[in-house]
C-alpha cells in the first residue's frame, strides 16, 4: 500500500446520503420560498458544510434562512436515514482490505459530527470507526473546499499530507484535498466525472478502489 493513511468522505462515499439528504433539502429550502430542485442541490450543496448553505442563499436572495433551518433539517435527515440509510455497495469490503493491510483510515467529512455516528450506525457501518477517527467540519470552522479538515485529520493522525489518500465524490471535496496537498481518488458513483478534474484517478465502484490505493 502507497499511503499511510487513508481520508474517507462521508456522505456518498461511505453512506448513500447524497439523493435522502438533496431530496430533502431541496423540499425543505423550496418550502421556505427558495424554489430548488433536486438537481439544483446536487450541484450547488453536495459535499458541504451547512455554512455554505446559509451563505448560498444570502448571496443570491439577501434573505437570511431561519435560524431552526439547521435543526429542523438535521431532525428531517436523521429521521429519514433510519428508515431508509444504506452503506454505499462494497465500501464495507474497502475497509476490511484496509484494516487486513494495517492501513490506517478516517472519516473526515462536512458533516456535523452527530450526522456522521448516526449515518453509521443506520447504515451499519458504526464498529468501524471510534471517536478519534471521525473528523468533521465543525472541528475547523471553514469546510471544503478549504483544505483546513483534511489537514486536521491528517495532523490528528500523525501523518503527513503527502503520504495521505482522499476518497471524493464531490467537486469540493476533489479541491480541498488538492489544497491540502493529498492525492485525491474520485468516486463517480453519482457525480459526472468532469465534474471531479484534479483527480488522480476516478472509479465508479467501490470494488476499484483498493487496487488504486495500492
Amino acid at each position: 500500500m502507497r499511503y499511510d493513511l487513508v481520508l474517507f468522505d462521508n456522505d456518498g462515499v461511505l453512506v448513500d446520503s447524497e439523493p435522502v439528504s438533496n431530496r430533502l433539502l431541496a423540499g425543505y429550502l423550496t418550502e421556505l420560498g427558495h424554489e430548488t430542485s433536486y438537481e439544483d442541490s446536487i450541484r450547488d450543496y453536495m459535499g458541504s458544510a451547512m455554512h455554505r448553505i446559509h451563505d448560498t442563499v444570502l448571496e443570491r436572495t439577501g434573505q437570511r434562512l431561519p435560524a431552526e433551518f439547521d435543526d429542523e433539517f438535521h431532525a428531517r435527515v436523521f429521521a429519514a436515514f433510519e428508515r431508509e440509510l444504506k452503506p454505499v455497495p462494497g465500501v464495507a469490503d474497502v475497509l476490511r482490505q484496509l484494516a487486513d493491510a494495517e492501513v490506517p483510515f478516517c472519516v473526515a467529512s462536512s458533516g456535523s459530527h452527530e450526522r456522521i455516528r448516526v449515518g453509521h450506525r443506520a447504515a451499519g457501518l458504526g464498529g468501524w470507526f471510534d471517536d478519534a477517527r471521525i473528523f468533521s467540519a465543525e472541528d475547523v470552522g471553514r469546510g471544503k473546499p478549504a483544505p483546513d479538515l483534511f489537514l486536521h485529520a491528517a495532523r490528528s493522525m500523525g501523518v503527513a499530507p503527502e503520504r495521505c489518500a482522499v476518497v471524493e465524490d464531490s467537486p469540493l471535496g476533489v479541491q480541498a484535498g488538492i489544497a491540502a496537498g493529498m492525492d485525491v481518488y474520485g468516486f463517480t458513483g453519482m457525480t459526472p466525472p468532469e465534474r471531479l478534474a484534479g483527480a488522480k484517478a476516478l472509479f465508479p465502484t467501490m470494488g476499484e478502489l483498493a487496487a488504486l490505493l495500492a
